[in-house]
């Protein structure tokens, strides 16, 4: 459970929770159901929410009904989807309750009546057939059952979820708002200044909010603030280009899927103070199909070569939405109709597309990965030529700009809003308070506030600047002196992570353009801020290569654990590597074996004109010997850098000890402040990720475990063998625990954080995962640390009260990842199966008959069930293990001392740890030569039934 935060969720009422008789057995633990305003971000609101409805699940008979709702684009339906994912529960859409009518959002428009008596007959064990509703046909179209014993939670997701006709019957209430719909009032604020007050927009684009939307959302026991927009983080990429005709489909060889037909009307809002100049990110588009429109800010896209790339960008809105835009100012300058023949299978979909004012038919390819997207033209014998101008810009091209039908700009405009933006000196870059303290309680018009609305919907173009500071103008830059007289201008602010992205993309572009390849990119930042994840998401869109500074460790630096420490880089190749990779040479990358500690081999990297740009990525990417040889710098904090704060001031407050975030950071983050923090300021993009790795739906797994044997053989059947990978670790965890915080005596994982030394490694588990049936549903990776941030917790009074040691054997493909753990002391090993995709994971499962057999216990729980009953209590391991443990202890606590201290020299003696790791490699080195055994014997056993079985096809 979730402690103080997670006390909420059924105050005035709740259906009928509170008329029955509390169990005794849970009067002692606090309740999640306990309830007091919360406003949450999404992550947090997700966890939450599933918190909340395995509680109530457990302690009321009978169906768990949860009401999710708010304003059209907030992102109720996303979580509604999230939510149901892991619950495993039925979502009753009220847009499938209209009634025809074309009526926007309207409460007419909607039978509260059948969906009243639906909902009434289900929480009383009945089973009923919910209303199918076809929006291009504007009807219904037939019925869905929902069984009452299928499942134990019923979600009722829609506008008016937490209407009071509604709340009598739902058990739990959660508002959703922000998402596209603080977007739009913050684009539109900008659009026409301040002639307008926020009410009077919301009145105007949002007619119904206030009245009828609005006071329903006050009733809500957990309020979501959802921050996230248009992102480029799960972008769409596009290849398109002309086709004779649509019967051009029979050249190419398409699953036989059946083609999904759709006709839209598309149209494009010019802002009331437009100037003649096509400025189309600044324009609105709004896409009709059938009753539904689908709004969109702007035109948002880059372009990288031949590829189109777009975020996933529509959301839903009311049809008074767009007559209130009309009605502020802005006009339909464009206008057409586009017909849409499409074949979809998996991740792809292929597209023939018929434009009415262009009178052309194209093809369009859809995917979200690019090398995919890339593969399927290439397997399809399409070839272009590639077109990579919008509908909207080839219309514009053909039919020039509409001309302007009313008067200029409107003078409440600031006359000082285009001016050039004034070059600032670089700031301190801190993870902001309300990063970390994200759950505090906010005013009340939390449901009116345009959380954007001081920032400028239009991001500024790139600049250049001379060595004398003076702005100069890209076409006129000689590439060949660039990066000695010339470079870019730092943006004056932070970013989010969304924005970030974005700023990123086009900086390489403009570098691209001006100065020529290659461009070489650093992305620095604390560990676990998200550095890795944005280098890879900046590297899938422009189609380049990243490298680790981990490539560049020095084993003999890595017996201290310096991993954080510059002078574990191996800076002379590194700048070898990239002044090679600036000539156009082939540059040899090392590769580093985190297992043995030792670099392993090199790999050739050189750029080229498919991939001109490369990207650096490490703790130390923007140190001043380094950014001195790069291109573009950007600095990243946040991510599980600042929960990790946030976790400390929690358990602190709860140990009755406030700490501020300055007090803890130079404690558990020493070498960030004294080492790190003076580089990042000089970043030309510094980004602030808000992102929850450790809550966030996105970035979960799911896993099955079990105690039952597996052959190896059989696990080997499950992997494609062309992409299998296999490995064999030794680990020990070490579960950490403030001293002062109240317990019931017995240790439980929630009150713990995690640390794992594998491989030489600390990485760090803040929160207990979610489990849900037979599942535990957990972050996809732990996050790495370095020993003195653990030395940093121990001094700031949290103690080590368990010990596990264990070893694993790892194989995965890239869809599935199973691994096979033996504890110590533990008979059994164990067995998990982890995937994105929980259907694969039970797939998986079934196929080895482990169905039965799974087991949500956490490593922690199964020693402690092993240790006499006198043991069980605050301490998870066995007495002659606590000498063990305190070497440990003792050992990280000097060696993250002298780790965070500039002038302590590197120890030379053999540590108690090192001999730890001694003993773990020489594991590994056994394990890996029974396992190349193994791998042999497997590997010639199928080549000889393969080959048996093409000579008996070949000889009948």
């Amino acid at each position: 459970m979730d402690d103080e935060v997670v006390q909420r969720v059924l105050q005035e009422g709740g259906r009928d929770y509170y008329q029955q008789t509390p169990s005794t057995s849970s009067s002692s633990s606090p309740s999640i159901l306990q309830s007091l305003p919360l406003h949450a971000s999404f992550d947090r609101g997700y966890y939450l929410l599933v918190k909340s409805i395995q509680e109530l699940r457990s302690k009321k008979e009978g169906i768990v009904a949860v009401g999710i709702g708010g304003p059209s684009g907030s992102g109720k339906s996303s979580l509604a989807e999230k939510v149901a994912s892991v619950i495993g529960c039925s979502v009753i859409s009220m847009e499938n309750y209209r009634t025809g009518a074309d009526e926007g959002n309207e409460l007419n428009s909607i039978d509260f009546d059948l969906l009243f008596q639906n909902l009434q007959d289900l929480l009383k064990g009945k089973d009923i057939l919910t209303p199918l509703f076809d929006f291009q046909q504007k009807r219904r179209i037939g019925t869905k059952e929902i069984k009452s014993t299928s499942f134990g939670v019923v979600i009722v997701d829609g506008t008016y979820a937490l209407h009071a006709r509604l709340r009598s019957l739902l058990d739990i209430r959660v508002a959703v708002v922000g998402g596209v719909h603080f977007s739009l009032l913050s684009k539109v604020q900008y659009d026409i200044g301040d002639s307008c007050s926020l009410d009077n927009l919301i009145d105007s684009i949002f007619p119904l909010f206030r009245k009828h939307i609005e006071p329903d959302l006050h009733h809500a026991q957990i309020r979501i603030n959802n921050s996230f927009g248009a992102s480029f983080r799960d972008s769409i990429y596009k290849l398109k280009c002309k086709s004779e005709s649509e019967s051009e489909q029979s050249v190419y060889s398409f699953p036989k899927n059946e083609a999904q037909i759709d006709n839209f009307i598309e149209m494009y809002l010019r802002p009331p103070s437009a100037s003649e100049e096509a400025r189309v990110n600044d324009w609105i588009k709004v896409r009709q199909s059938g009753i539904r429109y689908y709004l969109s800010l702007g035109d948002q896209r880059i372009v990288d070569k031949h590829f189109i790339i777009r975020p996933n960008a529509e959301f839903e809105v009311g049809r008074m939405t767009l007559g209130g835009l009309l009605a502020l100012g802005y006009n339909v300058v464009v206008s057409y109709k586009r017909a849409s023949k499409s074949i979809i299978y998996g991740n792809l979909s292929v597209s023939f597309e018929t434009i009415d004012t262009l009178s052309e038919t194209y093809i369009v390819l859809r995917g979200r990965d690019r090398k995919m997207v890339e593969a399927e033209a290439s397997r399809l014998g399409i070839t272009g030529p590639w077109i990579t101008k919008s509908y909207l810009e080839l219309i514009l091209d053909s039919q020039g700009v509409p001309r302007l039908n009313t008067p200029p700009p409107l003078a409440s405009r600031s006359s000082g809003t285009h001016k050039e933006p004034l070059l600032v000196a670089p700031k301190p870059l801190r993870i902001r308070s309300d990063l970390v303290n994200r759950d505090d309680d906010i005013s009340q018009p939390w449901t009116r506030s345009p959380t954007k609305s001081k920032m400028d919907p239009v991001l500024a173009p790139w600049r250049f600047i001379s060595s004398d500071g003076l702005v100069v103008d890209g076409s006129s830059i000689d590439p060949s002196s660039f990066r000695d007289t010339v470079q870019l201008a730092p943006m004056p602010d932070s970013f989010d992570l969304d924005r970030g992205l974005l700023l990123a993309v086009q900086a390489i572009q403009a570098l691209l353009e001006h100065k020529g390849l290659p461009v070489i990119v650093g992305i620095g930042g604390p560990s676990g801020s998200g550095k890795t994840s944005l280098a890879r998401k900046m590297a899938n869109i422009v189609g380049c290569e990243v490298i680790s500074l981990e490539s560049y460790y020095k084993s003999e630096q890595l017996k201290d654990y310096k991993y954080d420490d510059f002078r574990s880089l191996d800076l002379p190749l590194l700048t070898k590597n990239i002044s090679d990779i600036r000539r156009g040479r082939k540059a040899k990358v090392p590769v580093f074996d985190l297992e043995s500690g030792t670099r392993s081999g090199f790999k050739e990297l050189q750029v080229s004109e498919d991939c001109g740009v490369v990207i650096i990525e490490g703790v130390y990417a923007l140190h001043p010997d380094i950014r001195k040889s790069l291109d573009l710098w950007v600095a990243v904090v946040g991510g599980v850098h600042s929960h990790l704060i946030s976790r400390v001031q929690r358990d602190k407050s709860k140990a009755g000890c406030f700490m501020t975030q300055n007090e803890i950071m130079t404690t558990v983050f020493p070498m960030f402040q004294l080492h790190i923090e003076p580089h990042l300021v000089h970043a030309h993009l510094k980004i602030r990720n808000d992102f929850d790795p450790v809550l966030s739906p996105e970035s979960s797994l799911f896993v099955l475990k079990s105690n039952k044997q597996v052959a190896y053989q059989d696990i080997l059947k499950l992997l494609d063998p062309t992409k299998i990978c296999s490995s064999a670790q030794n680990f020990i965890d070490i579960y950490f625990r403030l001293s002062g915080i109240p317990s019931n005596g017995q240790l439980t994982e929630g009150d713990c954080m995690r640390v794992r030394i594998c491989e030489g490694r600390f990485a760090l588990l803040i929160r207990e995962p979610i489990r849900e049936g037979d599942f535990i549903i957990q972050p996809k990776v732990d996050f790495d640390i370095s020993i003195s941030t653990v030395s940093g917790l121990l001094n700031l009074g949290y103690q080590a009260v368990a010990y596990i040691e264990g070893s694993a054997y790892i194989y995965q493909d890239g869809k599935l990842l199973i691994e096979v753990d033996h504890l110590q002391d533990v008979p059994t090993p164990y067995i998990q199966i982890k995937g994105a995709n929980k259907e694969v994971v039970v797939a998986a499962g079934s196929t080895l008959e482990l169905n039965g057999s799974y087991t949500t216990k956490s490593y922690l729980e199964i020693v402690l069930e092993k240790l006499p009953a006198s043991g069980r209590s605050s301490s998870g391991i066995y007495a002659q293990q606590a000498a063990r443990l305190q070497e440990l202890v003792d050992n990280i606590q000097s060696q993250g001392s002298s780790t965070s201290s500039e002038s302590s020299p590197c120890r030379e003696v053999v540590s108690p740890v090192e001999g730890v790791i001694e003993d773990m490699q020489s594991r590994i080195k056994r394990l890996e030569r029974w396992q190349a055994i193994n791998t042999v014997l497997w590997t010639f056993l199928m080549s000889a039934f393969v080959g048996y079985s093409l000579y008996q096809r070949k000889h009948p």
